[in-house]
Protein backbone atom coordinates (compact mmCIF):
# COMPACT_ATOMS: atom_id res chain seq x y z
CA UNK A 1 0.00 0.00 0.00
CA UNK A 2 1.17 3.46 -1.20
CA UNK A 3 2.19 5.20 2.19
CA UNK A 4 -0.23 8.09 2.39
CA UNK A 5 1.93 11.19 3.44
CA UNK A 6 3.80 13.05 0.51
CA UNK A 7 6.09 15.64 0.93
CA UNK A 8 6.10 18.37 -1.74
CA UNK A 9 8.50 21.09 -2.09
CA UNK A 10 7.90 23.01 1.19
CA UNK A 11 4.83 22.64 2.03
CA UNK A 12 3.74 20.62 5.02
CA UNK A 13 3.67 17.34 4.56
CA UNK A 14 -0.51 15.79 3.04
CA UNK A 15 -1.86 13.47 6.09
CA UNK A 16 -4.67 12.08 3.80
CA UNK A 17 -5.85 10.16 6.78
CA UNK A 18 -6.01 12.61 9.16
CA UNK A 19 -7.09 15.12 6.85
CA UNK A 20 -11.00 12.25 6.49
CA UNK A 21 -10.12 11.75 2.98
CA UNK A 22 -10.37 8.04 3.96
CA UNK A 23 -12.61 7.82 6.07
CA UNK A 24 -15.25 5.10 5.43
CA UNK A 25 -12.86 3.34 2.90
CA UNK A 26 -11.31 -0.25 3.49
CA UNK A 27 -9.45 -2.67 0.80
CA UNK A 28 -8.80 -2.15 -1.82
CA UNK A 29 -10.96 1.12 -2.08
CA UNK A 30 -8.95 2.51 0.41
CA UNK A 31 -6.12 1.99 -1.67
CA UNK A 32 -6.96 3.40 -4.58
CA UNK A 33 -8.08 6.72 -3.03
CA UNK A 34 -4.87 6.59 -1.76
CA UNK A 35 -3.00 6.20 -4.93
CA UNK A 36 -5.54 8.90 -6.68
CA UNK A 37 -4.79 11.10 -3.85
CA UNK A 38 -1.28 11.04 -4.30
CA UNK A 39 -1.25 11.32 -8.19
CA UNK A 40 -3.35 14.71 -7.45
CA UNK A 41 -1.24 16.00 -4.43
CA UNK A 42 1.76 15.36 -7.47
CA UNK A 43 0.34 17.20 -10.32
CA UNK A 44 -0.40 20.29 -7.56
CA UNK A 45 -3.52 20.07 -6.01
CA UNK A 46 -3.75 21.62 -2.87
CA UNK A 47 -5.13 19.63 0.35
CA UNK A 48 -7.92 22.06 0.24
CA UNK A 49 -8.56 21.34 -3.11
CA UNK A 50 -8.62 17.91 -2.41
CA UNK A 51 -11.01 18.14 0.71
CA UNK A 52 -13.48 19.82 -1.35
CA UNK A 53 -13.24 17.54 -4.15
CA UNK A 54 -13.60 14.59 -1.96
CA UNK A 55 -16.82 16.46 0.08
CA UNK A 56 -18.58 17.63 -3.05
CA UNK A 57 -17.96 13.79 -4.20
CA UNK A 58 -16.17 14.81 -7.74
CA UNK A 59 -12.48 13.81 -6.93
CA UNK A 60 -12.90 11.28 -9.93
CA UNK A 61 -13.25 14.17 -11.72
CA UNK A 62 -9.98 16.35 -11.30
CA UNK A 63 -7.65 14.95 -13.60
CA UNK A 64 -10.37 16.56 -16.07
CA UNK A 65 -10.05 19.56 -14.12
CA UNK A 66 -6.70 19.46 -14.49
CA UNK A 67 -7.14 18.81 -18.72
CA UNK A 68 -9.18 21.67 -18.97
CA UNK A 69 -7.67 23.70 -16.57
CA UNK A 70 -6.30 27.41 -17.41
CA UNK A 71 -2.39 28.82 -16.75
CA UNK A 72 -2.93 32.53 -17.20
CA UNK A 73 -4.42 35.37 -15.20
CA UNK A 74 -6.33 37.96 -16.14
CA UNK A 75 -3.34 40.49 -16.17
CA UNK A 76 -1.75 37.76 -18.44
CA UNK A 77 -4.47 37.90 -20.25
CA UNK A 78 -4.09 41.67 -21.01
CA UNK A 79 -0.36 41.74 -21.83
CA UNK A 80 -1.10 38.95 -24.67
CA UNK A 81 -4.52 40.38 -26.11
CA UNK A 82 -4.41 44.61 -25.03
CA UNK A 83 -7.87 43.71 -23.90
CA UNK A 84 -8.72 45.14 -20.45
CA UNK A 85 -8.58 43.11 -17.74
CA UNK A 86 -11.04 44.43 -15.88
CA UNK A 87 -13.40 43.38 -19.37
CA UNK A 88 -12.21 39.91 -19.07
CA UNK A 89 -13.46 39.19 -15.44
CA UNK A 90 -16.33 40.90 -16.75
CA UNK A 91 -16.47 38.60 -19.65
CA UNK A 92 -16.80 35.66 -17.57
CA UNK A 93 -18.88 36.69 -14.87
CA UNK A 94 -21.39 37.24 -17.87
CA UNK A 95 -20.87 34.11 -19.55
CA UNK A 96 -22.42 32.70 -16.08
CA UNK A 97 -18.77 31.65 -14.60
CA UNK A 98 -17.34 32.25 -11.31
CA UNK A 99 -15.67 35.72 -10.86
CA UNK A 100 -11.84 35.17 -10.35
CA UNK A 101 -9.40 37.50 -8.95
CA UNK A 102 -7.27 39.44 -11.06
CA UNK A 103 -4.25 37.10 -10.32
CA UNK A 104 -5.76 33.76 -10.17
CA UNK A 105 -5.26 31.32 -13.31
CA UNK A 106 -7.76 30.36 -14.64
CA UNK A 107 -7.71 31.68 -18.35
CA UNK A 108 -6.66 29.01 -21.03
CA UNK A 109 -4.63 29.75 -24.59
CA UNK A 110 -8.20 29.49 -26.05
CA UNK A 111 -8.78 32.46 -23.68
CA UNK A 112 -6.22 34.78 -25.17
CA UNK A 113 -6.96 34.12 -28.65
CA UNK A 114 -10.84 34.84 -27.32
CA UNK A 115 -9.85 37.93 -25.89
CA UNK A 116 -7.85 38.84 -29.07
CA UNK A 117 -10.96 38.36 -30.84
CA UNK A 118 -12.96 40.43 -28.50
CA UNK A 119 -10.72 43.16 -29.19
CA UNK A 120 -10.83 42.88 -32.40
CA UNK A 121 -14.81 43.07 -32.31
CA UNK A 122 -14.37 46.56 -30.77
CA UNK A 123 -11.96 48.12 -32.58
CA UNK A 124 -14.38 47.39 -35.51
CA UNK A 125 -16.80 49.53 -33.82
CA UNK A 126 -18.98 47.24 -31.90
CA UNK A 127 -20.01 49.09 -28.34
CA UNK A 128 -19.53 47.24 -25.31
CA UNK A 129 -23.39 46.80 -24.82
CA UNK A 130 -23.34 44.54 -28.15
CA UNK A 131 -20.41 42.55 -27.04
CA UNK A 132 -22.03 42.07 -23.37
CA UNK A 133 -25.30 40.91 -25.03
CA UNK A 134 -23.46 38.19 -27.25
CA UNK A 135 -21.63 37.44 -24.38
CA UNK A 136 -24.47 36.79 -22.42
CA UNK A 137 -26.42 34.92 -24.76
CA UNK A 138 -22.94 32.91 -25.58
CA UNK A 139 -23.18 31.92 -21.59
CA UNK A 140 -26.10 30.82 -21.61
CA UNK A 141 -26.05 28.44 -24.83
CA UNK A 142 -22.68 27.09 -23.73
CA UNK A 143 -23.72 26.39 -20.49
CA UNK A 144 -26.51 24.16 -21.42
CA UNK A 145 -24.52 22.41 -24.24
CA UNK A 146 -21.25 22.30 -21.65
CA UNK A 147 -24.08 20.71 -19.16
CA UNK A 148 -25.21 18.13 -21.56
CA UNK A 149 -21.85 16.98 -22.95
CA UNK A 150 -20.99 16.21 -19.21
CA UNK A 151 -24.30 14.49 -18.58
CA UNK A 152 -23.56 12.26 -22.04
CA UNK A 153 -20.10 11.72 -20.95
CA UNK A 154 -20.49 9.62 -17.98
CA UNK A 155 -23.54 7.58 -19.43
CA UNK A 156 -20.99 6.64 -22.29
CA UNK A 157 -17.64 5.70 -20.40
CA UNK A 158 -19.06 5.39 -16.63
CA UNK A 159 -18.71 1.64 -16.15
CA UNK A 160 -20.39 -0.75 -13.78
CA UNK A 161 -17.80 -1.36 -10.73
CA UNK A 162 -15.05 1.82 -11.63
CA UNK A 163 -13.17 2.86 -9.01
CA UNK A 164 -12.40 6.07 -8.08
CA UNK A 165 -8.52 5.71 -10.32
CA UNK A 166 -10.27 4.18 -13.17
CA UNK A 167 -12.58 6.97 -13.86
CA UNK A 168 -10.06 9.93 -13.06
CA UNK A 169 -7.70 7.98 -15.31
CA UNK A 170 -10.08 7.17 -18.17
CA UNK A 171 -12.02 10.45 -18.24
CA UNK A 172 -8.76 12.95 -18.36
CA UNK A 173 -7.73 10.90 -21.43
CA UNK A 174 -10.78 11.01 -23.13
CA UNK A 175 -11.46 14.54 -22.07
CA UNK A 176 -7.81 14.87 -23.54
CA UNK A 177 -8.54 13.77 -26.74
CA UNK A 178 -12.46 14.73 -27.27
CA UNK A 179 -12.25 18.26 -26.03
CA UNK A 180 -10.28 19.89 -29.28
CA UNK A 181 -12.63 17.55 -31.39
CA UNK A 182 -15.64 19.91 -30.58
CA UNK A 183 -14.45 22.79 -31.57
CA UNK A 184 -14.45 22.15 -35.46
CA UNK A 185 -18.37 21.30 -34.59
CA UNK A 186 -19.04 24.13 -32.64
CA UNK A 187 -18.08 26.46 -35.46
CA UNK A 188 -19.79 24.31 -38.30
CA UNK A 189 -22.93 24.70 -36.54
CA UNK A 190 -22.28 28.52 -35.28
CA UNK A 191 -21.73 29.25 -39.41
CA UNK A 192 -24.82 27.46 -40.45
CA UNK A 193 -26.79 29.38 -38.10
CA UNK A 194 -25.38 32.33 -38.80
CA UNK A 195 -26.32 31.79 -42.78
CA UNK A 196 -29.86 31.31 -42.03
CA UNK A 197 -30.33 34.40 -39.98
CA UNK A 198 -28.48 36.12 -42.60
CA UNK A 199 -31.21 35.13 -45.27
CA UNK A 200 -33.87 35.99 -42.53
CA UNK A 201 -32.70 39.62 -42.19
CA UNK A 202 -34.08 42.27 -43.71
CA UNK A 203 -32.68 45.35 -44.59
CA UNK A 204 -34.96 48.05 -46.65
CA UNK A 205 -35.36 52.09 -46.71
CA UNK A 206 -36.75 52.16 -43.51
CA UNK A 207 -33.92 50.59 -41.58
CA UNK A 208 -31.16 52.40 -44.24
CA UNK A 209 -32.76 55.54 -42.94
CA UNK A 210 -33.41 55.14 -39.10
CA UNK A 211 -29.14 53.37 -39.52
CA UNK A 212 -30.64 51.09 -36.96
CA UNK A 213 -31.11 47.09 -38.53
CA UNK A 214 -33.31 46.21 -35.19
CA UNK A 215 -36.41 47.07 -34.82
CA UNK A 216 -39.99 44.98 -34.48
CA UNK A 217 -41.26 42.22 -36.73
CA UNK A 218 -45.03 40.91 -37.47
CA UNK A 219 -44.97 37.47 -36.96
CA UNK A 220 -46.73 34.77 -35.50
CA UNK A 221 -45.95 33.18 -32.42
CA UNK A 222 -46.52 29.98 -30.52
CA UNK A 223 -46.17 28.09 -27.66
CA UNK A 224 -46.71 24.56 -26.76
CA UNK A 225 -46.41 23.26 -23.18
CA UNK A 226 -47.42 20.04 -21.03
CA UNK A 227 -50.74 20.15 -19.43
CA UNK A 228 -50.16 19.48 -15.77
CA UNK A 229 -45.83 19.47 -15.85
CA UNK A 230 -45.67 20.91 -12.20
CA UNK A 231 -48.52 18.37 -10.66
CA UNK A 232 -46.32 15.27 -12.81
CA UNK A 233 -43.57 16.75 -10.81
CA UNK A 234 -45.28 15.07 -7.55
CA UNK A 235 -46.30 12.00 -9.57
CA UNK A 236 -43.16 10.58 -11.52
CA UNK A 237 -39.42 10.25 -10.83
CA UNK A 238 -36.98 13.20 -11.75
CA UNK A 239 -35.53 10.91 -14.29
CA UNK A 240 -38.86 10.08 -15.84
CA UNK A 241 -39.56 13.92 -15.96
CA UNK A 242 -36.22 14.81 -17.47
CA UNK A 243 -37.05 12.17 -20.34
CA UNK A 244 -40.25 13.93 -20.50
CA UNK A 245 -38.98 17.26 -21.19
CA UNK A 246 -36.26 16.24 -23.02
CA UNK A 247 -38.37 14.57 -25.48
CA UNK A 248 -40.65 17.85 -25.85
CA UNK A 249 -37.06 19.51 -27.12
CA UNK A 250 -36.30 16.29 -29.66
CA UNK A 251 -40.12 16.68 -31.16
CA UNK A 252 -40.97 20.61 -31.42
CA UNK A 253 -36.78 20.19 -33.15
CA UNK A 254 -38.35 17.57 -35.60
CA UNK A 255 -41.35 19.06 -36.68
CA UNK A 256 -40.33 22.31 -37.42
CA UNK A 257 -40.11 23.07 -40.65
CA UNK A 258 -39.55 26.72 -42.44
CA UNK A 259 -40.44 29.32 -42.24
CA UNK A 260 -41.51 28.52 -38.69
CA UNK A 261 -38.70 28.42 -36.43
CA UNK A 262 -37.92 26.87 -33.23
CA UNK A 263 -36.72 29.68 -30.82
CA UNK A 264 -36.45 28.09 -27.68
CA UNK A 265 -37.75 25.04 -25.11
CA UNK A 266 -37.64 25.59 -21.55
CA UNK A 267 -38.47 22.93 -19.48
CA UNK A 268 -42.33 22.16 -20.27
CA UNK A 269 -42.43 24.73 -23.29
CA UNK A 270 -41.84 24.86 -26.54
CA UNK A 271 -41.91 28.50 -28.71
CA UNK A 272 -42.19 29.40 -32.37
CA UNK A 273 -42.38 32.01 -34.29
CA UNK A 274 -42.86 32.36 -38.36
CA UNK A 275 -43.90 34.89 -40.67
CA UNK A 276 -46.30 33.22 -41.63
CA UNK A 277 -49.77 32.12 -39.45
CA UNK A 278 -50.72 28.63 -41.37
CA UNK A 279 -47.42 26.84 -41.44
CA UNK A 280 -46.97 27.53 -37.22
CA UNK A 281 -50.85 26.38 -37.16
CA UNK A 282 -49.39 22.84 -38.83
CA UNK A 283 -45.69 23.12 -36.34
CA UNK A 284 -48.27 22.89 -33.74
CA UNK A 285 -50.82 20.43 -34.74
CA UNK A 286 -47.69 18.13 -35.58
CA UNK A 287 -46.49 18.52 -32.38
CA UNK A 288 -49.59 17.82 -30.45
CA UNK A 289 -50.23 15.17 -32.82
CA UNK A 290 -46.57 13.05 -32.31
CA UNK A 291 -46.86 13.30 -28.43
CA UNK A 292 -50.61 11.50 -28.64
CA UNK A 293 -48.81 8.78 -30.88
CA UNK A 294 -46.13 8.00 -28.40
CA UNK A 295 -48.79 8.33 -25.64
CA UNK A 296 -47.17 11.13 -23.63
CA UNK A 297 -48.46 13.40 -21.20
CA UNK A 298 -50.83 15.63 -23.29
CA UNK A 299 -49.67 18.63 -25.32
CA UNK A 300 -51.76 22.09 -25.75
CA UNK A 301 -50.93 25.09 -27.85
CA UNK A 302 -51.42 28.56 -28.25
CA UNK A 303 -50.77 30.78 -31.11
CA UNK A 304 -51.38 34.67 -31.50
CA UNK A 305 -50.14 37.64 -34.41
CA UNK A 306 -48.54 40.89 -34.38
CA UNK A 307 -45.32 43.23 -33.94
CA UNK A 308 -42.45 41.45 -31.58
CA UNK A 309 -39.03 43.30 -30.83
CA UNK A 310 -36.00 40.96 -31.28
CA UNK A 311 -33.33 40.88 -28.80
CA UNK A 312 -30.51 38.51 -28.27
CA UNK A 313 -32.10 36.08 -30.11
CA UNK A 314 -35.41 36.13 -28.24
CA UNK A 315 -38.54 37.82 -29.03
CA UNK A 316 -40.47 39.95 -26.93
CA UNK A 317 -44.04 42.24 -26.89
CA UNK A 318 -47.64 41.70 -27.00
CA UNK A 319 -47.99 39.57 -29.87
CA UNK A 320 -45.80 36.95 -27.41
CA UNK A 321 -47.85 37.27 -23.80
CA UNK A 322 -50.61 36.95 -25.91
CA UNK A 323 -50.07 33.94 -27.49
CA UNK A 324 -48.61 32.53 -24.12
CA UNK A 325 -51.85 33.65 -22.55
CA UNK A 326 -53.80 31.92 -25.32
CA UNK A 327 -51.71 28.32 -24.66
CA UNK A 328 -52.39 28.81 -20.96
CA UNK A 329 -56.49 28.81 -21.77
CA UNK A 330 -55.85 26.24 -24.50
CA UNK A 331 -57.41 22.00 -23.68
CA UNK A 332 -55.20 19.02 -23.32
CA UNK A 333 -54.33 18.25 -27.32
CA UNK A 334 -55.61 21.25 -28.72
CA UNK A 335 -53.90 24.50 -30.99
CA UNK A 336 -56.13 27.32 -29.83
CA UNK A 337 -55.37 30.71 -32.01
CA UNK A 338 -56.36 34.26 -32.15
CA UNK A 339 -59.24 35.47 -35.14
CA UNK A 340 -56.11 37.10 -36.62
CA UNK A 341 -54.38 33.58 -36.84
CA UNK A 342 -57.70 31.46 -38.51
CA UNK A 343 -58.10 35.16 -40.78
CA UNK A 344 -54.64 34.03 -42.06
CA UNK A 345 -55.05 30.88 -43.09
CA UNK A 346 -58.94 30.37 -43.24
CA UNK A 347 -58.74 27.51 -46.01
CA UNK A 348 -55.84 25.59 -44.63
CA UNK A 349 -57.39 23.98 -41.72
CA UNK A 350 -60.84 23.34 -40.02
CA UNK A 351 -61.93 26.19 -37.62
CA UNK A 352 -63.94 26.06 -35.05
CA UNK A 353 -64.92 28.96 -32.38
CA UNK A 354 -63.79 28.20 -29.12
CA UNK A 355 -65.50 30.90 -27.55
CA UNK A 356 -64.37 34.30 -25.66
CA UNK A 357 -61.98 34.49 -23.11
CA UNK A 358 -60.67 37.27 -20.53
CA UNK A 359 -57.06 36.73 -20.63
CA UNK A 360 -54.07 38.16 -17.84
CA UNK A 361 -53.19 41.54 -19.33
CA UNK A 362 -55.72 42.17 -21.96
CA UNK A 363 -58.67 44.38 -22.59
CA UNK A 364 -62.10 43.02 -22.84
CA UNK A 365 -62.83 39.40 -24.11
CA UNK A 366 -60.62 37.70 -26.87
CA UNK A 367 -62.72 35.47 -29.29
CA UNK A 368 -60.24 32.42 -30.19
CA UNK A 369 -60.49 29.99 -32.64
CA UNK A 370 -59.58 25.85 -32.55
CA UNK A 371 -57.49 25.27 -35.68
CA UNK A 372 -57.82 21.06 -36.33
CA UNK A 373 -56.87 19.04 -39.47
CA UNK A 374 -58.95 19.72 -42.51
CA UNK A 375 -60.42 15.64 -43.78
CA UNK A 376 -60.53 14.81 -47.19
CA UNK A 377 -64.50 15.01 -47.22
CA UNK A 378 -64.18 19.08 -46.04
Amino acid sequence: MLANVLDIGHDAPMDFAQAGLLDGLEGSDREQREKLLTRLADDGFSLDDLRKAVQENRLALLPVDEVLGGTYSAHEIEQRSDLPAGMMLRIRRLQGLPEPRLEDKVFSEEDIEAARSTKLFLDAGFSEERIIEITRVLGEGMGRLATTIIAAFAQTFLQKGDNEEEVALRFAELAEQLTPATAPILVAVFNAHLREAVSRAMLGRAELESGDAVGSQEVAVGFADLVGFTRLGTQVEVLELGTVAGRLAELAASVTEGPVRLIKTIGDAAMFVSPEPGPLVGVALNLVEAFEREELPSLRAGIAAGPALVRAGDYYGNSVNLASRVTGVARPGSVLCTEEIRDAAPDDYDWSRAGRYRLKGVTGQTPLCRARRRTETD
